[in-house]
């Protein structure tokens, strides 16, 4: 999508209150947005790195939202999403253990300290 059919697609989102829908990618979502008008997100194809995700549901979440936010996430039961959603966990729980809370460091295995260091194929 360009730029400027990228402005107009926001643009009708914010200011027809007959667009009740807007799509796009969690890329898309989580940079340099303002979308106080929604107050819900579907999230549909769930990032192996929890702040990307993070950053794409903040864009409702901003000075100016009014409404109510309601979060939801779809993960297909027995798929690779799954396993994304625990590599989300784990590195919420690295992220908890670096800044210097004891309880999620205790928690962390020297697999989870290691893989710091390395990257695993």
């Amino acid at each position: 999508m360009s730029i400027a059919a990228r402005d107009a697609a926001l643009k009708r989102f914010t200011e027809d209150s007959n667009c009740k829908i807007l799509l796009m990618s969690l890329k898309a979502g989580g940079v340099a947005l303002n979308l106080t008008v929604a107050s819900h997100v579907f999230i549909m194809d769930p990032w192996w790195n929890p702040a990307v995700e993070q950053q794409a549901q903040d864009r409702i979440h901003r000075i100016g939202q009014y409404k109510p936010v309601k979060i939801v996430r779809f993960v297909i039961e027995n798929t690779i999403e799954e396993r994304i959603l625990e590599l989300q966990e784990k590195k919420k729980l690295l992220f908890e253990g670096t800044i210097g809370s004891s309880e999620a460091l205790g928690k962390l295995t020297t697999e989870d300290l290691m893989s710091l260091f390395y990257y695993h194929f």
